[in-house]
């Protein structure tokens, strides 16, 4: 049932009117940021009234022809529409925008960042588009605001202002802006094409439906190859925001910008609407039925369904991405091809086509946004009030930041997949699908499997550092933080003998051995060496720690230091990160932050418990389950439990 109404228009909208609130309250920092909550909390109040009528069969639509009388384009409309699958990604994004909110409010105030009416204002425009692709009632409108995530945040992904950031926001605009936006338009103009040519009165069927649009069944059967190009351009439109491979660099570099915007932006609403985009290629576009019933023909192989090339693309990035994170010794960088990892975890449920492999790719999306809001969030926690961003100089961090560190424990094992936190049920159901597939699918399962042990060796380690690790003694870890073959020392030791070997040196630091021209050792808690991609410039590079600087060593550390490196070279003359003379002072929860930083954290992980403990009780399980119901066209989930691809494929035809 549909129903004609004005909260979809409102949902996205209200934080277009908080953008303009909030770039007039500039002179008036507390009102200024008093809209964005109040903005928040509006948005979420909205989209939540939704979601009893949308669990009880309901779609809340908005119609630009209808509601104006003005035609969008020639027999296409501009339709926001609430349906299942929207609400999955709009519950999401709206709910967590509330706490970054606050987030952003302490992470700024504590940096004293610049421009911060510009940073609130286009946070607030993100939000607004993010909403308008979750609830695009068709392809043209979903790709009006794809493209305009791409324009809005870029003032967030170049914030710093300096080269690098604006590198990295050229490459930012290159990739999903230019080329996934030209994808995906090339990809509904063949659907445009397709469908009207295969309509007797000549309509384009760009409107999604549940299991896919069936004008586009009829019409691919009569031209396979263009219905086949038209797939996989969508599946490459929307996974360059995906962070596929080899789509996936300008994730990384976009780690230049404020964590507020990693946090939300690079882990919820930026990089999921790539995710929901390919869901809704898959679900709502084609459908599983028509995707398996399309085969491609590959020379020397035979006929294969046209999931199978997107499902090895999603298998490959998830386990090559997880390989990179292990050799980032920078948190954020490691935390940035995490996502490109966990993102394929979706697209790889997604294109294995069954029903408990889709299950567990939808209910992933909140899953890995509270999980890795959950590690941004504590990383820049630990940015703003230590000043440190490497691993390598993390040891012993956790009497510092205890809840901070705790909290990331609980985001890490999401990520891992560990039991009792959200990233467990999905994965789960994701392992169960593809192993029910049957046939040479085991591959993927596999696949899966490993790549949850490379979550745990690149993940655990900054766990270890921080609680179980001293500032004085700690493994340098060389197959995970550094280049190969490990740095020539692994502790700052008393013994008379470093543990490479080498022969203690009067000044009680490790010497390598052999190494007569090196005058000094800079010892483990010095960060690897950068890569040329990795030599970024961060806000924290300008401002000082909170320990033991003065405020002359501050001024004359921001005027002095022009590089990355120079910053991480020299800790004895002013502190850059890493613990400071005499090790880390202990310090309460309660004392190691503020409380708008605290209590967003506290929330968010708390939220991962929850989704991986009682999951049943929450409502983007029920969801996703719905969501799966409609596509197969059931009217209970029990009715696909059990069945392997082909038979639950048959349900569909049936």
């Amino acid at each position: 049932m549909t129903e004609a109404s004005i909260l979809p228009l409102a949902a996205v909208l209200v934080s277009a009117v908080a953008m303009c609130l909030i770039i007039a309250s500039y002179r008036y920092p507390n009102v200024r940021e008093g809209w964005s909550v109040v903005a928040a909390l509006t948005k979420f109040g909205i989209v939540a009234s939704m979601l009893p009528g949308v669990m009880d069969g309901t779609t809340y639509y908005w119609s630009l022809s209808e509601s104006l009388g003005i035609e969008f384009l020639a027999g296409i409309d501009f339709v926001l529409r609430a349906d299942p699958l929207g609400m999955l990604f709009a519950m999401l994004a709206s709910f967590l925008w509330i706490f970054t909110s606050f987030y952003a409010a302490g992470y700024m105030r504590g940096l004293d960042e610049h421009a911060q009416t510009r940073f609130f204002a286009a946070f607030a425009a993100s939000l607004s588009t993010a909403i308008g692709i979750a609830f695009s009632g068709n392809l043209v409108t979903i790709f009006i605001f794809y493209e305009l995530l791409s324009l809005v945040t870029y003032p967030l992904v170049a914030h710093n202002e300096d080269n690098e950031a604006r590198i990295a926001g050229r490459k930012y605009l290159t990739y999903t802006f230019f080329g996934g936006g030209v994808f995906l338009l090339a990809g509904t103009v063949l659907v445009y094409w397709l469908t009207s040519s295969a309509d007797p009165a000549g309509n384009a069927h760009l409107a999604f439906e549940s299991g896919g649009i069936e004008m586009l069944s009829e019409a691919a059967a009569a031209d396979p190859a263009i219905a086949q190009a038209a797939f996989y351009l969508l599946i490459a439109g929307f996974g360059v925001k995906a962070a596929v491979m080899p789509l996936h660099s300008w994730l990384a570099d976009a780690m230049v910008a404020p964590t507020p915007v990693s946090g939300l932006l690079h882990a919820v609403a930026v990089v999921k609407s790539g995710a929901f985009g390919v869901a809704r290629v898959i679900l709502e576009v084609f459908g599983p039925g028509l995707i398996h019933d399309l085969p491609l023909n590959v020379p020397a192989i035979g006929e294969v369904g046209l999931n199978i090339p997107v499902a090895i693309l999603a298998a490959f990035t998830l386990t090559a991405a997880s390989i990179i994170a292990m050799r980032k010794d920078h948190l954020k960088r490691r935390l940035a091809f995490s996502t490109t990892a966990q993102l394929s975890y979706i697209v790889l449920g997604l294109s294995l086509l069954h029903p408990y492999a889709i299950l567990g790719a939808l209910f992933h999306i909140p899953a890995h946004a509270f999980g890795k809001l959950t590690l941004f969030f504590c990383a820049g926690a630990v940015h703003v009030e230590t000043h440190t961003d490497y691993v390598s100089e993390m040891a012993g961090i956790g009497k510092r930041m205890p809840l901070t560190m705790s909290a990331f424990a609980i985001g890490a094992a999401g990520m891992a997949g560990m039991p009792l936190v959200a990233g467990f049920v999905s994965k789960f159901y994701m392992l169960i699908g593809s192993g029910s597939v049957g046939g040479g699918y085991w591959i993927f399962a596999a696949a899966l499997i490993v790549s949850g042990i490379l979550n745990i060796a690149y993940l655990w380690p900054v766990v270890y550092t921080a609680f179980f690790e001293s500032e004085d003694r700690h493994d340098a870890k060389p197959v995970l933080e550094f280049p190969p073959g490990g740095k020539r020392e692994s502790y700052f030791a008393d013994e008379e003998y470093a543990t490479d070997g080498g022969e203690k040196p009067e000044s009680g630091h490790p010497q390598p051995a052999g190494d007569d021209d090196e005058s000094e050792s800079k010892g483990a808690g010095t960060p690897a060496e950068l890569d040329d991609d990795e030599a970024y410039e961060y806000a924290v590079d300008k401002y000082p720690s909170d320990h033991t600087v003065s405020d002359d060593a501050a001024d004359d550390d921001h005027h002095d230091h022009g590089g990355h490196d120079d910053a991480h070279d020299d800790h004895d003359d002013h502190h850059h990160g890493g613990p400071p003379a005499g090790g880390w002072a202990r310090h309460t929860p309660l004392s190691e932050s503020t409380w708008l930083m605290l209590v967003p954290i506290s929330i968010i992980a708390t939220g991962a418990v929850t989704l991986g403990v009682v999951p049943d009780y929450a409502v983007f399980l029920d969801l996703a389950t719905y969501i799966v119901e409609g596509v197969f066209g059931v009217e209970s989930f029990d009715e696909l439990r059990g069945l392997s691809l082909a038979e639950a494929l048959e349900v569909i035809d049936e």
